[in-house]
């Protein structure tokens, strides 16, 4: 088993803090909460120290933040129904864009590696696309798949492909068709038997791992035309296929999970306090392959864990944070 070390606690914010998100570097840590601010935490030789508290941006609970891939600019979703575009060149935070549209709570928000789309999604069943140029952000569409809230957003690493989790229990995949310029589902992701509440992509973006109310982990993997395998593709179009199911390892909600792009180890909280972190075995079969865990935080928390993100550019640190008004520094090794 690996061993899951405490780095830092890191202190200030009122009340629940919901999500956390690693700046391309590494070193800087936004995090935010029900106290209507984002706080910024600069690493100073492996001391984390509160940089600056954005508090002009959102009249409410803050759920979500997340950089763009250059680095400049931070976007925050809120419980207001906005998105918040904050822009750090000049050296100091300006909220210099606000989006609006949604009509309920914005509850995720994530820039495409491209750094020209951002998608968000809201209890009002919706998923939006913008579409970014010169610091104009324009809704490119709006997507009416979900049954549902939709919990969470996110971008394909290599290509403009959108990922979806909501409340109807499934993740939906969504693409832009290029003859009408409309964002349309080319997939829809149904094994859960609860909410969807996160998702994240592998480094190569061909395999998912969601998180879910059932207290499962799935693991799926694309298909492409003309696969190994031989699965049909309607269409032409890549299908997603269930290919493991972690169960009997979490005893509550999975709030949140993170696929390491560098190091493929998978994390997750917990609505039970702890984290945990999966590895891959070594001998796995890519259809049909198999996970163990490696680490299991008790208590990591003293209330439910909203969030837990790995480092973008070191391997083994990720953050945390929880209902218990906290953000925590780990560092995880073999």
């Amino acid at each position: 088993m690996g061993v899951l070390e405490l780095k830092q606690t890191l202190v200030g914010h009122k009340g629940r803090v919901w999500n956390v998100s690693w700046h391309p570097s590494g070193e800087t840590l936004a995090s935010c909460g029900e106290d209507k601010t984002i706080r910024i935490w600069f690493n100073n030789q492996s001391n984390w120290v509160l940089k600056s508290i954005l508090t002009e941006g959102h009249s409410r609970t803050i759920r979500e933040i997340s950089w763009s891939p250059c680095g400049n600019y931070l976007a925050s979703a809120s419980f207001d129904a906005t998105v918040a575009i904050w822009d750090q060149r000049t050296g100091q935070f300006e909220c210099n864009t606000t989006l609006e549209g949604h009509e309920n709570e914005v509850k995720s928000v994530s820039w495409s590696v491209s750094g020209q789309l951002l998608a968000t999604c809201s209890r009002d069943k919706s998923v939006w696309v913008w579409e970014i140029n010169d610091d104009e952000y324009e809704c490119a569409d709006v997507i009416n798949a979900h049954t549902q809230d939709v919990k969470k957003v996110r971008w394909h690493p290599q290509k403009d492909i959108l990922a979806s989790a909501s409340y109807d229990d499934t993740v939906k995949i969504f693409k832009e068709d290029t003859s009408s310029s409309s964002w349309i589902c080319v997939s829809t992701l149904a094994s859960h038997t609860s909410t969807v509440w996160s998702l994240s992509f592998n480094n190569d973006g061909d395999r998912i791992v969601t998180c879910s109310d059932d207290n499962t982990l799935k693991i799926w993997q694309q298909y492409e035309p003309d696969n190994e395998l031989n699965i049909p593709t309607p269409d032409n179009e890549p299908v997603w296929k269930c290919v493991c199911t972690l169960s009997g390892f979490h005893s509550r909600t999975i709030y949140d999970v993170d696929w390491c792009k560098k190091t493929g180890l998978i994390v997750t909280a917990c609505g039970d306090d702890v984290i945990r972190i999966f590895r891959e075995e070594s001998d796995s079969d890519k259809h049909e392959p198999t996970f163990s865990l490696v680490c299991s935080m008790e208590n990591a928390h003293t209330q439910d864990v909203n969030c837990s993100q790995w480092n973008p550019s070191s391997p083994g640190y990720l953050a945390s944070a929880s209902d218990d008004g906290i953000v925590k520094i780990w560092f995880y090794s073999d």
